[in-house]
């Protein structure tokens, strides 16, 4: 009984006492809120050793969630800056091919040809010949065999072989390759041959003509214009062979022609009404001259005696 009057004399002081501070709070004593900081006094250090421990492990696996999103991102961007650089080299490569096929229409119009523009979608050799391209546009557009083939700069080849919608043209740098040439400005004709490269052999059928290092070849033309169409610029004489005791005089030419990088070609579909001459011969690059500059020197006088 003892121990229980104890207990309930216990909570009888707690409840007065609790009455007493709540009253005293309401009259404007801050008792409870004094008690309130002061307990957050005592805890605060303790507060801040937690965040301390705590904080790392948190940031520790935010970290390690962001990072597969971060890892995402960056493939993310690099697929992206793949496909703008593929974009771009497209872009670049339709430029080209344009700016090719404006030069080519611009000689077959000059030259009064009449030409089926079309792609190069391959090159390689065949079983023919070691160094072909193929094309996209074939009979359906009009191209038959052995007719010439053009490029922005001159000649290309000559078709081969036709399908419908594709054609197998051998490139004039072929060494099966052959064409009648002239020099241009004159009547010197020749024979051209391909050797494997942009260098050509010419090898003149007249034992008194002579050639020189510069001169223009320009192709001589075949009867009703097949294979090859007159007046098509061929390349330039780069070397001379004046070998003793040849029949004929020969030398070698640099094709105008780059074929490797050919993207588009033409092929001639209609010769010109009229053999146009000389008119395709390529402009000569100007040279600027080096200026010169004349010294005087003045000499000293010598001093009077």
């Amino acid at each position: 009984m003892r121990n229980g009057g104890r207990a309930r004399l216990l909570l009888v002081v707690l409840i007065v006492t609790s009455l007493f501070l709540i009253t005293l709070d309401l009259r404007g004593v801050k008792v409870i809120e004094g008690f309130k900081q002061g307990t957050q006094t005592v805890l605060s250090p303790f507060q801040r050793a937690g965040a301390v421990v705590f904080n790392p492990i948190k940031d520790f696996f935010s970290d390690v969630s962001n990072l597969g999103r971060t890892g995402n991102q960056i493939e993310k961007l690099e697929a992206e800056n793949a496909k703008l650089k593929i974009d771009l080299l497209n872009r670049k490569n339709a430029d080209a091919q344009l700016e090719q096929l404006k030069e080519i229409l611009d000689l077959a119009g000059i030259a009064g040809y009449k030409v089926v523009n079309a792609k190069v979608i391959s090159q390689g050799s065949s079983q023919s010949f070691s160094q072909t391209l193929t094309i996209d546009s074939g009979s359906k557009a009009g191209i038959r065999k052995n007719m010439t083939v053009l490029s922005q700069y001159g000649i290309a080849g000559v078709v081969k072989d036709v399908y419908p919608n594709s054609a197998l043209i051998q490139l004039a740098s072929d060494p099966a390759f052959k064409i009648g040439a002239r020099i241009a400005g004159s009547q010197q004709i020749g024979i051209l041959s391909g050797q494997g490269n942009r260098s050509a052999t010419l090898q003149l059928l007249d034992n008194s003509t002579t050639v020189s290092v510069g001169d223009v070849l320009l192709a001589r033309g075949s009867s009703s214009n097949r294979p090859f169409v007159p007046g098509v610029p061929l390349g330039y004489v780069s070397r001379v062979d004046n070998s003793a005791g040849a029949i004929a005089q020969s030398a070698v030419v640099r094709y105008y022609t780059n074929f490797s990088t050919l993207g588009v070609v033409a092929v001639v579909v209609g010769g010109p009404s009229s053999n146009p001459g000389d008119a395709l011969v390529p402009a000569k690059p100007q040279v600027t001259p080096i200026p010169t500059v004349t010294v005087t020197v003045t000499p000293t006088p010598s001093p009077a005696d």
